[in-house]
């Protein structure tokens, strides 16, 4: 820890960092992939790392284990980025029109980020529930059992010309898919962490000198 630590210090700070500092990093992520064996070429092993798997979770794991963490990792991964997308939208100022309730209070009126959840009426947040636990029941899963893959959910129903790929440009897209949610899952961390440190959930654009009203 110490080591990643001092290496990402000494990477903003445009400085090499020693060698047996590298030569700890380096050899920390190699404990890291080799310590999962068994799963090295599946979907989202990929350059720089491999197989990621430093808390060693796919140890002597079995195909089962493995696709339901890629289940979860998914799921996680696609909640993000609705998360994401949602985060930057509402504070662009995008609202949807007319009250949230009969009390008179707009969408417009609702922060963005974790404020909202204080901000909106109660009723308001268990419909939201409600209407995640009916998409979780009777929507985002594989309902007829012709999933071709973990979260293939389209259930005969939803395609966007995914049949009229091949199979290198699904794998492509699934692959694109995994890394965007990775990606959506430290974004909407960073976003929330930094909103709950100083109130600033965008704090790199105003390093960058383009503060973003929040």
């Amino acid at each position: 820890m110490l080591a990643q630590i001092v290496t990402s210090a000494l990477a903003f700070n445009g400085m090499r960092p020693a060698a047996p500092v590298r030569s700890a990093v380096n050899m920390a992520a190699k404990k890291a992939v080799a310590v999962s064996s068994g799963f090295e070429d599946a979907l989202g092993a990929q350059a720089p790392l491999g197989l990621f798997d430093p808390l060693g979770l796919l140890t002597d794991a079995d195909e089962a284990k493995f696709d339901r963490l890629r289940f979860v990792e998914l799921k996680h991964g696609r909640i993000c980025m609705l998360a994401v997308l949602g985060h930057i939208v509402t504070t662009a100022g995008i609202r949807l029109p007319g009250n949230i309730d009969y009390s008179g209070h707009t969408f417009a009126s609702i922060p963005s980020g974790l404020a909202a959840l204080s901000a909106m009426p109660k009723n308001g947040f268990w419909q939201m529930v409600l209407f995640v636990g009916l998409l979780e029941c009777g929507v985002m899963r594989d309902l007829t059992g012709d999933a071709e893959f973990v979260g293939d959910f389209r259930n005969n129903y939803i395609d966007f010309g995914w049949d009229t790929f091949s199979e290198e440009e699904k794998l492509s897209k699934r692959a694109i898919e995994l890394n965007n949610g990775r990606a959506a899952q430290m974004g909407i961390l960073a976003l929330m962490v930094h909103e709950k440190l100083n109130g600033d959930a965008y704090v790199i654009n105003t390093l960058l000198g383009s503060p973003v009203a929040y």
